[in-house]
């Protein structure tokens, strides 16, 4: 703080020969109103090479001070707010602060006082905020996707616009070709793959492997190779800087950063921003990484768990239907399976069920019965054996929920479908005549995976051309919805609107199921729902169908 202005004000000329007045602790000098220098202290001196007894203000000052001398002396000027009034500028390379004081004889004296380190650290300030501000802007737009390709353009475009002229990132290697995605002056960032030899970079194939980044004092910016420099990068490289981004255990790439002649060298508060920015952009790639692995494996496994999709077989129409109780999950616990017969006259087997519970654990179940049935298929003449067998191994696994079936050996024998049906547990199947009538297959079962002993009863019938056989899960009938949205869907209900399909292909009876019951539904919560019918095609004798083409059309 400065002294007391009113001793300034009211003993210039004594100051100037007093001890207090040469050892003021800030530069001090005296001007009067023509902007002559009236009177400095040995500070003041010092500070303001030439600041000497009658010389002009303009000879030693600085041209700002000068400014606000002109100023402050103006006439008009009241001395209150010349009293309040502070001015700020550079002597060399430091940073002052100039209070004026006005005197009773006119001149005005300037205490002139050194704020370089509180600029200094206001300026660091703003920087760590803007800093700060932009990493968490950053780690928004680097974890607002799990895509792997736009997370590399998202790095490199925040790259060049807040840290560098140019980035480049580069991906772990695929053989020999390095992944990599490159933007300049943060415009939209580019993808490619490029075939070269990491060695080329100083300390490229190091950060590659998760070692630490190479300064940039190290890094001689000629002999960096073409490759590295991105499209519309303009001149020379003047500095270059090698940082790893670190993954979740596993490098998930580099980042190099890229400043023309024009800018200057990373400094080492910038190369230590520049990693707390890749150490975020290095967890989102990994994360990013790790989704497509995990994705690619599920969507592997996936493929063994969902329904098949049903077409002729051996001379007879299959179509299936399937709609997992939540929108999110694309398995669950019901599930159907057809199995050819091993010659074009043998029976094909179809099996249609449903796993007690929802979701992932019991699609793990429902996997391990399709596999557990398929291994099963060269007993498929005895349906009850296959069940009694089935029912042995889910005891004996770690799994505790149980199963019901149906099972239907399908032969095509003429111009007719000889069907064998094996209920375990599970709603009987339908049958639609041409004429419309529907009837219920009287087969009953026990079901399978909780008691040690189970029963089952085999049922034959036959289907003739345009007859369907409907095998569904309770998930049909026990759709709730309605015009209050808590009755069942039921097997009136399903019986009347199955009537009403009489003649119609087995895949247009499914789907015509299928939407009935959805707007029963409206929308609301339901258990998983399953369709398969097995339909004799319109067509004359066997002899006409290779197993795959319709034949003849019977009128």
């Amino acid at each position: 703080m400065a002294p007391p202005k009113e001793q300034i004000a009211t003993r210039t000329q004594e100051r100037s020969t007093s001890a207090d007045w040469a050892m003021a602790p800030y530069p001090v000098l005296v001007a009067d109103r023509a902007g002559a220098v009236v009177d400095a202290n040995p500070a003041a001196v010092l500070l303001l090479d030439g600041a000497a007894r009658g010389t002009a203000l303009s000879a030693s000052a600085p041209s700002w001070l000068v400014r606000a001398h002109e100023e402050t002396t103006r006439p008009s000027r009241p001395a209150a707010d010349v009293d309040r009034q502070v001015f700020r500028g550079e002597i060399g390379a430091q940073s002052f602060e100039a209070h004026p004081t006005p005197a009773q004889d006119g001149n005005v004296v300037w205490w002139l006082v050194d704020d370089t380190d509180r600029r200094l650290a206001e300026v660091e300030l703003a920087t760590e905020r803007e800093r700060t501000t932009f990493l968490a802007e950053a780690s928004n737009v680097l974890l607002a996707s799990l895509n792997t390709d736009r997370c590399m353009q998202a790095t490199a475009q925040l790259a060049s616009r807040h840290i560098a002229d140019a980035a480049v990132v580069i991906a772990p290697a695929v053989g020999r070709n390095l992944p990599m995605a490159y933007a300049v002056g943060g415009g939209a960032a580019v993808r490619g793959t490029v075939v070269a030899d990491p060695d080329q970079v100083p300390g490229l194939s190091e950060a590659l492997q998760g070692f630490p980044p190479v300064p940039s004092r190290w890094i001689d910016p000629a002999t960096l190779p073409d490759w590295v420099l991105p499209e519309g990068f303009n001149g020379p490289v003047a500095s270059a800087s090698v940082t790893p981004l670190p993954g979740h255990g596993v490098p998930a790439g580099v980042l190099i950063l890229l400043r023309s002649t024009g800018s200057s060298e990373f400094s080492e508060s910038e190369e230590v921003f520049a990693r707390l920015f890749a150490a975020r952009a290095g967890a989102a790639l990994s994360a990013a990484r790790l989704y497509a692995e995990q994705s690619g494996i599920t969507r592997t496994l996936m493929r063994d768990l969902l329904p098949p999709r049903l077409h002729r077989v051996n001379g007879v129409e299959f179509a299936g239907g399937y709609q997992p109780a939540a929108a999110r999950d694309r398995v669950g616990g019901d599930f159907y399976d057809v199995h050819p017969g091993s010659t074009p006259d043998a029976p094909s087997l179809a099996v249609l069920g449903d796993v007690c519970g929802k979701g992932l654990d019991a699609a793990v179940l429902t996997g391990k019965i399709r596999n557990t049935l398929q291994a099963l298929t060269p007993m498929a003449d005895d349906h009850e054996r296959m069940l009694r067998l089935l029912n042995g191994a889910l005891l004996n696994s770690h799994h505790t929920r149980f199963a019901t079936l149906v099972m239907a050996s399908v032969q095509r024998t003429g111009n007719r479908v000889r069907l064998r049906l094996t209920s375990a547990g599970h709603p009987a199947p339908l049958v639609v005549r041409n004429d419309g009538r529907v009837e219920e297959i009287d087969t009953r079962g026990t079901l399978v995976g909780a008691l040690p002993h189970i029963d089952a009863r085999t049922v034959e019938t036959y289907l003739r051309p345009g007859e369907t056989c409907l095998l569904y899960t309770d998930g049909v009938t026990e759709a709730r919805g309605g015009p209050l949205g808590d009755e069942l869907f039921g097997e009136e209900r399903l019986m009347r609107a199955l009537a009403e399909c009489g003649g119609m292909p087995g895949q247009a009876v499914v789907e015509r199921i299928q939407m009935l019951a959805s707007q029963w539904l409206h929308d609301g919560r339901h258990d998983d729902m399953a369709l398969v019918a097995i339909t004799a095609p319109q067509t004359t004798h066997l002899s006409a169908v290779d197993g795959h083409t319709r034949g003849r059309y019977t009128a």
